[in-house]
């Protein structure tokens, strides 16, 4: 996904939890975040608009180039890593590999929600980069 920023600004805009609620489609809010923006270890709670409220942390920080995150709830567990890439002109393209597991009875739930979470994150970034082309 093409973003309209640089690298830096992309990143640091993605990677504070305090912004995902304006470009993610599923959240309402995050609440209980624990730690700096962009450091390792930082967690907080997803609070979503169907009342699943997964437990993120943010396991790999390499600014601005890549960074990754981990949640669970349940018996489920998402794994969401983006890659900035800078591309002339000052913009940046950001690339997303997500993976949602699930253990025992709830594992065929899981498989169809690693199925479709990517046309979600696709739908997620494209919001993202036109929040920040306006400012």
């Amino acid at each position: 996904m093409r973003f309209p920023v640089s690298c830096e600004v992309a990143y640091d805009y993605l990677v504070a939890p305090d912004n995902r609620a304006a470009w993610q489609s599923s959240l309402r809010g995050v609440e209980d975040v624990m730690g700096d923006d962009g450091v390792v270890g930082q967690s907080w709670t997803d609070v979503t608009g169907v009342g699943i409220k997964p437990r993120m942390e943010l396991t790999d920080a390499d600014r601005p180039h890549r960074w990754s995150e981990s949640g669970t709830w349940g018996r489920f567990k998402a794994t969401l890593t983006l890659t900035f890439v800078s591309v002339p002109g000052a913009s940046c393209d950001v690339e997303a590999a997500m993976e949602v597991r699930a253990s025992g009875l709830l594992r065929p739930l899981g498989l169809a929600a690693g199925r479709l979470a990517p046309h979600a994150v696709r739908g997620d970034l494209r919001r993202a980069a036109a929040i920040l082309g306006r400012d």
